[in-house]
């Protein structure tokens, strides 16, 4: 067991339960997590000891000094790297498989990246055919066609027949709305919350948003940079890798789990009340909680649904 040093309080963590979870598993290496962002700087010193691969026909890794990478090193960094330095390290000891997508508007930036809605539906295929049991996607739609839509949909109807969870960054346009990728039923689209316990004021919001999402911490969240430091980033590009690496250690623990039955622990794991607009922030310990009694009652002969 690894204890995590910060308290169950303490930001960024402490606010959706995942230090009492962090303190059963780290993870484990058959836990694939399909990462659709940037190339990640697999050499920075906190993530030496992670389990990355590239997914086929891509290149996965740049250099420390590339500042290309900075969006997508800064994901890894809140899943994979070390424990016990600034990023949070959520899963290290689970497979990250980097499958860079997304078209960066200035060389080294964080802002939110963009993809279409095509080039969306072939990494999602490609990380599913790659074995990625869940898919952390950090990008906002460029432009969408009916067409792409349609290749989205399919490859989002896939990861649904297959198991394979999608979690979504909900995007940073301080509208009431959504777009093909955060309205499919599968998709679980993240908020990203300020320290205070409110939405950030740039989410987007809206009923499929609010339904099958989750809250999770967005404001001013430290991971790791491609020059071999930290940099701070805020919105759901960051809350998002919190909620995928929550799910990949409830799956750790319970590996037999339906994906279908790992989602909704997370997204059920709290009231329902206050999901006119806005999904209430995660709760991870309470998602582990369900699945271990959904585990018990099963092990019993207890019929269950989920």
């Amino acid at each position: 067991m690894v204890t995590v040093a910060a308290a169950d309080t303490a930001y960024p963590l402490g606010p959706v339960s995942l230090p009492r979870l962090m303190n059963v598993t780290s993870g484990r290496a058959d836990v694939v997590i399909g990462l659709i962002d940037g190339p990640v700087s697999v050499d920075h010193p906190e993530l030496v000891d992670a389990r990355f691969r590239p997914a086929p026909g891509s290149v996965g890794a740049c250099t420390r000094g590339d500042r290309s990478c900075a969006h997508g090193t800064f994901v890894a960094g809140i899943l994979a790297a070390r424990r016990g330095f600034e990023a949070p390290g959520i899963c290290p000891r689970c497979t990250v498989l980097v499958r860079p997508i997304f078209l960066e508007t200035a060389r080294g930036s964080l802002a939110m990246p963009t993809a279409t809605a095509n080039g969306l539906a072939v990494a999602i295929r490609d990380c599913i055919d790659d074995g990625a049991w869940l898919l952390n996607v950090s990008a906002a739609l460029l432009y969408s066609d009916p067409e792409g839509e349609r290749l989205l949909t399919e490859a989002l109807d896939l990861a649904a027949q297959r198991g394979v969870i999608v979690v979504v960054a909900g995007g940073n346009h301080r509208i009431v709305g959504g777009s093909a990728l955060t309205r499919h039923r599968w998709v679980v689209p993240v908020v990203a919350y300020a320290r205070r316990g409110v939405p950030l004021a740039t989410s987007t919001l809206g009923r499929s948003i609010a339904h099958n999402g989750v809250g999770a911490p967005g404001e001013d969240v430290v991971s790791l940079s491609p020059g071999g430091g930290t940099v701070t980033l805020s919105g759901t590009s960051a809350a998002a890798p919190f909620v995928t690496g929550a799910a990949a250690l409830l799956w750790s623990e319970f590996p037999m789990a339906s994906g279908a039955s790992v989602r909704l622990a997370l997204t059920r794991s709290l009231s329902r009340l206050s999901r006119r607009a806005t999904p209430p922030l995660m709760n991870a310990w309470g998602a582990y909680q369900a699945l271990s009694s959904l585990h018990e009652r099963r092990s019993r002969g207890v019929p269950v649904r989920a």
